[in-house]
């Protein structure tokens, strides 16, 4: 099948490079140039494992290309997926001019290709639009309006939300939970469904839906996942002002089979391009419909006062004054496995502490020049996890990667002007902290040696509102 990704991003290049890898042949339109140049020479612009190796297999096997040239992407494709960014506000509200850019230049390349306009033959090469960027209920058919104003020869439309762990996406595109399709019509399910049957082999569903449900799916899913962390997060917090371990509770409560255990783990909240836009958008959705989604601006709230929450304790141990304070920051990304910083709790943390006058150095193995991005120089970069705690007065620990696990403790107290690590990911055994000598704050659980001080002044808590 000939296959156009409308979109460059996360969801364009990966959904683009696995399709070509099934034997499709495929073509990424962009309008950056840059970005076009450096995958023409099989290089990534996206951190993720595994992806440069597929692009240039599947480049150097003729069945991959990335152009500039709308007119040359739209022309054979038979399936054109549009993949563009679609920003949104500090309520949540979805920008589709991306898209709606994206159905105006698809409507002036199906009026003008040449064949048959109409009649059994033109309804058989119909070109199907399907919308994967995550868009508020409603986008697919203002796109349909828009193409339709451009032309009146047939096409069709479809929707196929992505459901891509970063870090991760690669398999899940590979091996997919499930495949969800709306449409309008069968025969466009049908050859959807075709063009996904190579990927759920092992047996998982393919859904074919009405337009609106399938958009919807997308929202649903995510914000039942963020529901989930935010309760773990609310409940560590009791957990901690009742003197509850919140591992414990965590083990107890997901023994039962209708819990489970995914997403149920504390720490310092969600981040990234998915979650928070994905949270707010339904939110915003609900105020347009007038249906409030209470529980959902709740979930949100919950998880931005976490960060505050978290930054507190750092403001308390340091008796409210950050001033000349050398800061250490393991993990930049917003999880491991990317270098996503977008909503990440570590740029939230690191901003503060920057504004109470301390000095922050930083390091993350693949998150460094995202985070650049946004902080610029006014944080200091490790080239090693170590080199980061040279003098530092504590550690702060936002991103669980791996290499942080099982670290040498005694180095890392030779390292730091004073052996006191928070740690937002629970990373480490209470036990393990006490045999040390750290005094280590965590999430849900309780303060191993704590540091008191009898004349330590109340902090300036953190708004609740602050993330990045």
């Amino acid at each position: 099948m000939r296959i156009t990704m409308v979109g460059t991003g996360y969801v364009g290049l990966v959904t683009g490079t696995c399709f070509a890898n099934t034997g499709n042949h495929v073509t990424c339109l962009d309008v950056d140039r840059t970005k076009i140049e450096k995958l023409n020479k099989g290089i990534s612009p996206i951190y993720e494992p595994g992806l440069d190796e597929l692009i240039q297999r599947n480049t150097k096997a003729g069945r991959l290309q990335f152009t500039t040239d709308k007119q040359a992407a739209y022309r054979d494709a038979e399936v054109i997926f549009i993949c563009v960014g679609t920003p949104s506000d500090e309520r949540g509200h979805a920008d589709l001019k991306y898209v709606l850019a994206a159905a105006s230049d698809i409507g002036e390349a199906i009026e003008s290709a040449s064949g048959p306009s109409g009649g059994a033959e033109g309804e058989r090469r119909a070109k199907i639009i399907v919308i994967k960027s995550t868009v508020p209920v409603g986008t697919n058919a203002k796109v349909k309006a828009a193409i339709a104003a451009k032309t009146d020869k047939p096409f069709r439309m479809g929707s196929n939300p992505e459901f891509l762990k970063e870090g991760a996406a690669i398999n899940d595109f590979n091996k997919p939970d499930r495949v969800v399709i709306g449409c309008e019509d069968k025969g466009t399910g049908d050859r959807m469904r075709d063009l996904y049957e190579p990927f759920v082999r092992q047996g998982n569903p393919i859904f074919i839906m009405d337009i609106p449900s399938a958009e919807m799916v997308k929202y649903a899913a995510n914000a039942m996942l963020a529901t989930k962390i935010s309760f773990i997060n609310e409940i560590a917090n009791l957990c901690e002002s009742y003197g509850a371990d919140v591992d414990e509770v965590r083990r107890g409560m997901c023994s039962d089979k209708r819990i489970g255990n995914q997403f149920l783990y504390p720490g310092l909240g969600y981040g990234g391009s998915c979650f928070p836009k994905d949270v707010l958008a339904v939110i915003s959705m609900g105020e347009t419909a007038d249906t409030p989604a209470h529980l959902l601006d709740s979930v949100h709230k919950v998880n931005q006062a976490q960060r505050g929450a978290f930054m507190n304790k750092i403001d308390q141990h340091f008796q409210g004054d950050l001033t000349g304070k050398k800061i250490a920051v393991w993990g930049i990304a917003f999880k491991p496995g990317t270098d996503d910083v977008r909503e990440a709790p570590s740029i939230t943390l690191m901003q503060h502490m920057l504004e109470r006058g301390a000095t922050v150095t930083a390091f993350d193995s693949v998150a460094e020049e995202t985070c650049r991005e946004v902080l610029a120089d006014s944080v200091k970069y490790a080239g090693d996890p170590m080199d980061a705690l040279d003098g530092a007065d504590a550690l702060v620990i936002c991103t669980d990667w791996d290499e942080f696990k099982h670290p040498d403790f005694d180095q890392i107290k030779q390292r730091m002007n004073q052996p006191v690590i928070f740690d937002g990911r629970n990373v480490y055994r209470l036990e393990t902290m006490q045999e040390a000598g750290f005094v280590y704050y965590s999430v849900g659980r309780a303060t191993v040696n704590a540091i008191e001080s009898e004349s330590t002044p109340a902090p300036t808590p953190v708004p609740a509102g602050t993330a990045s």
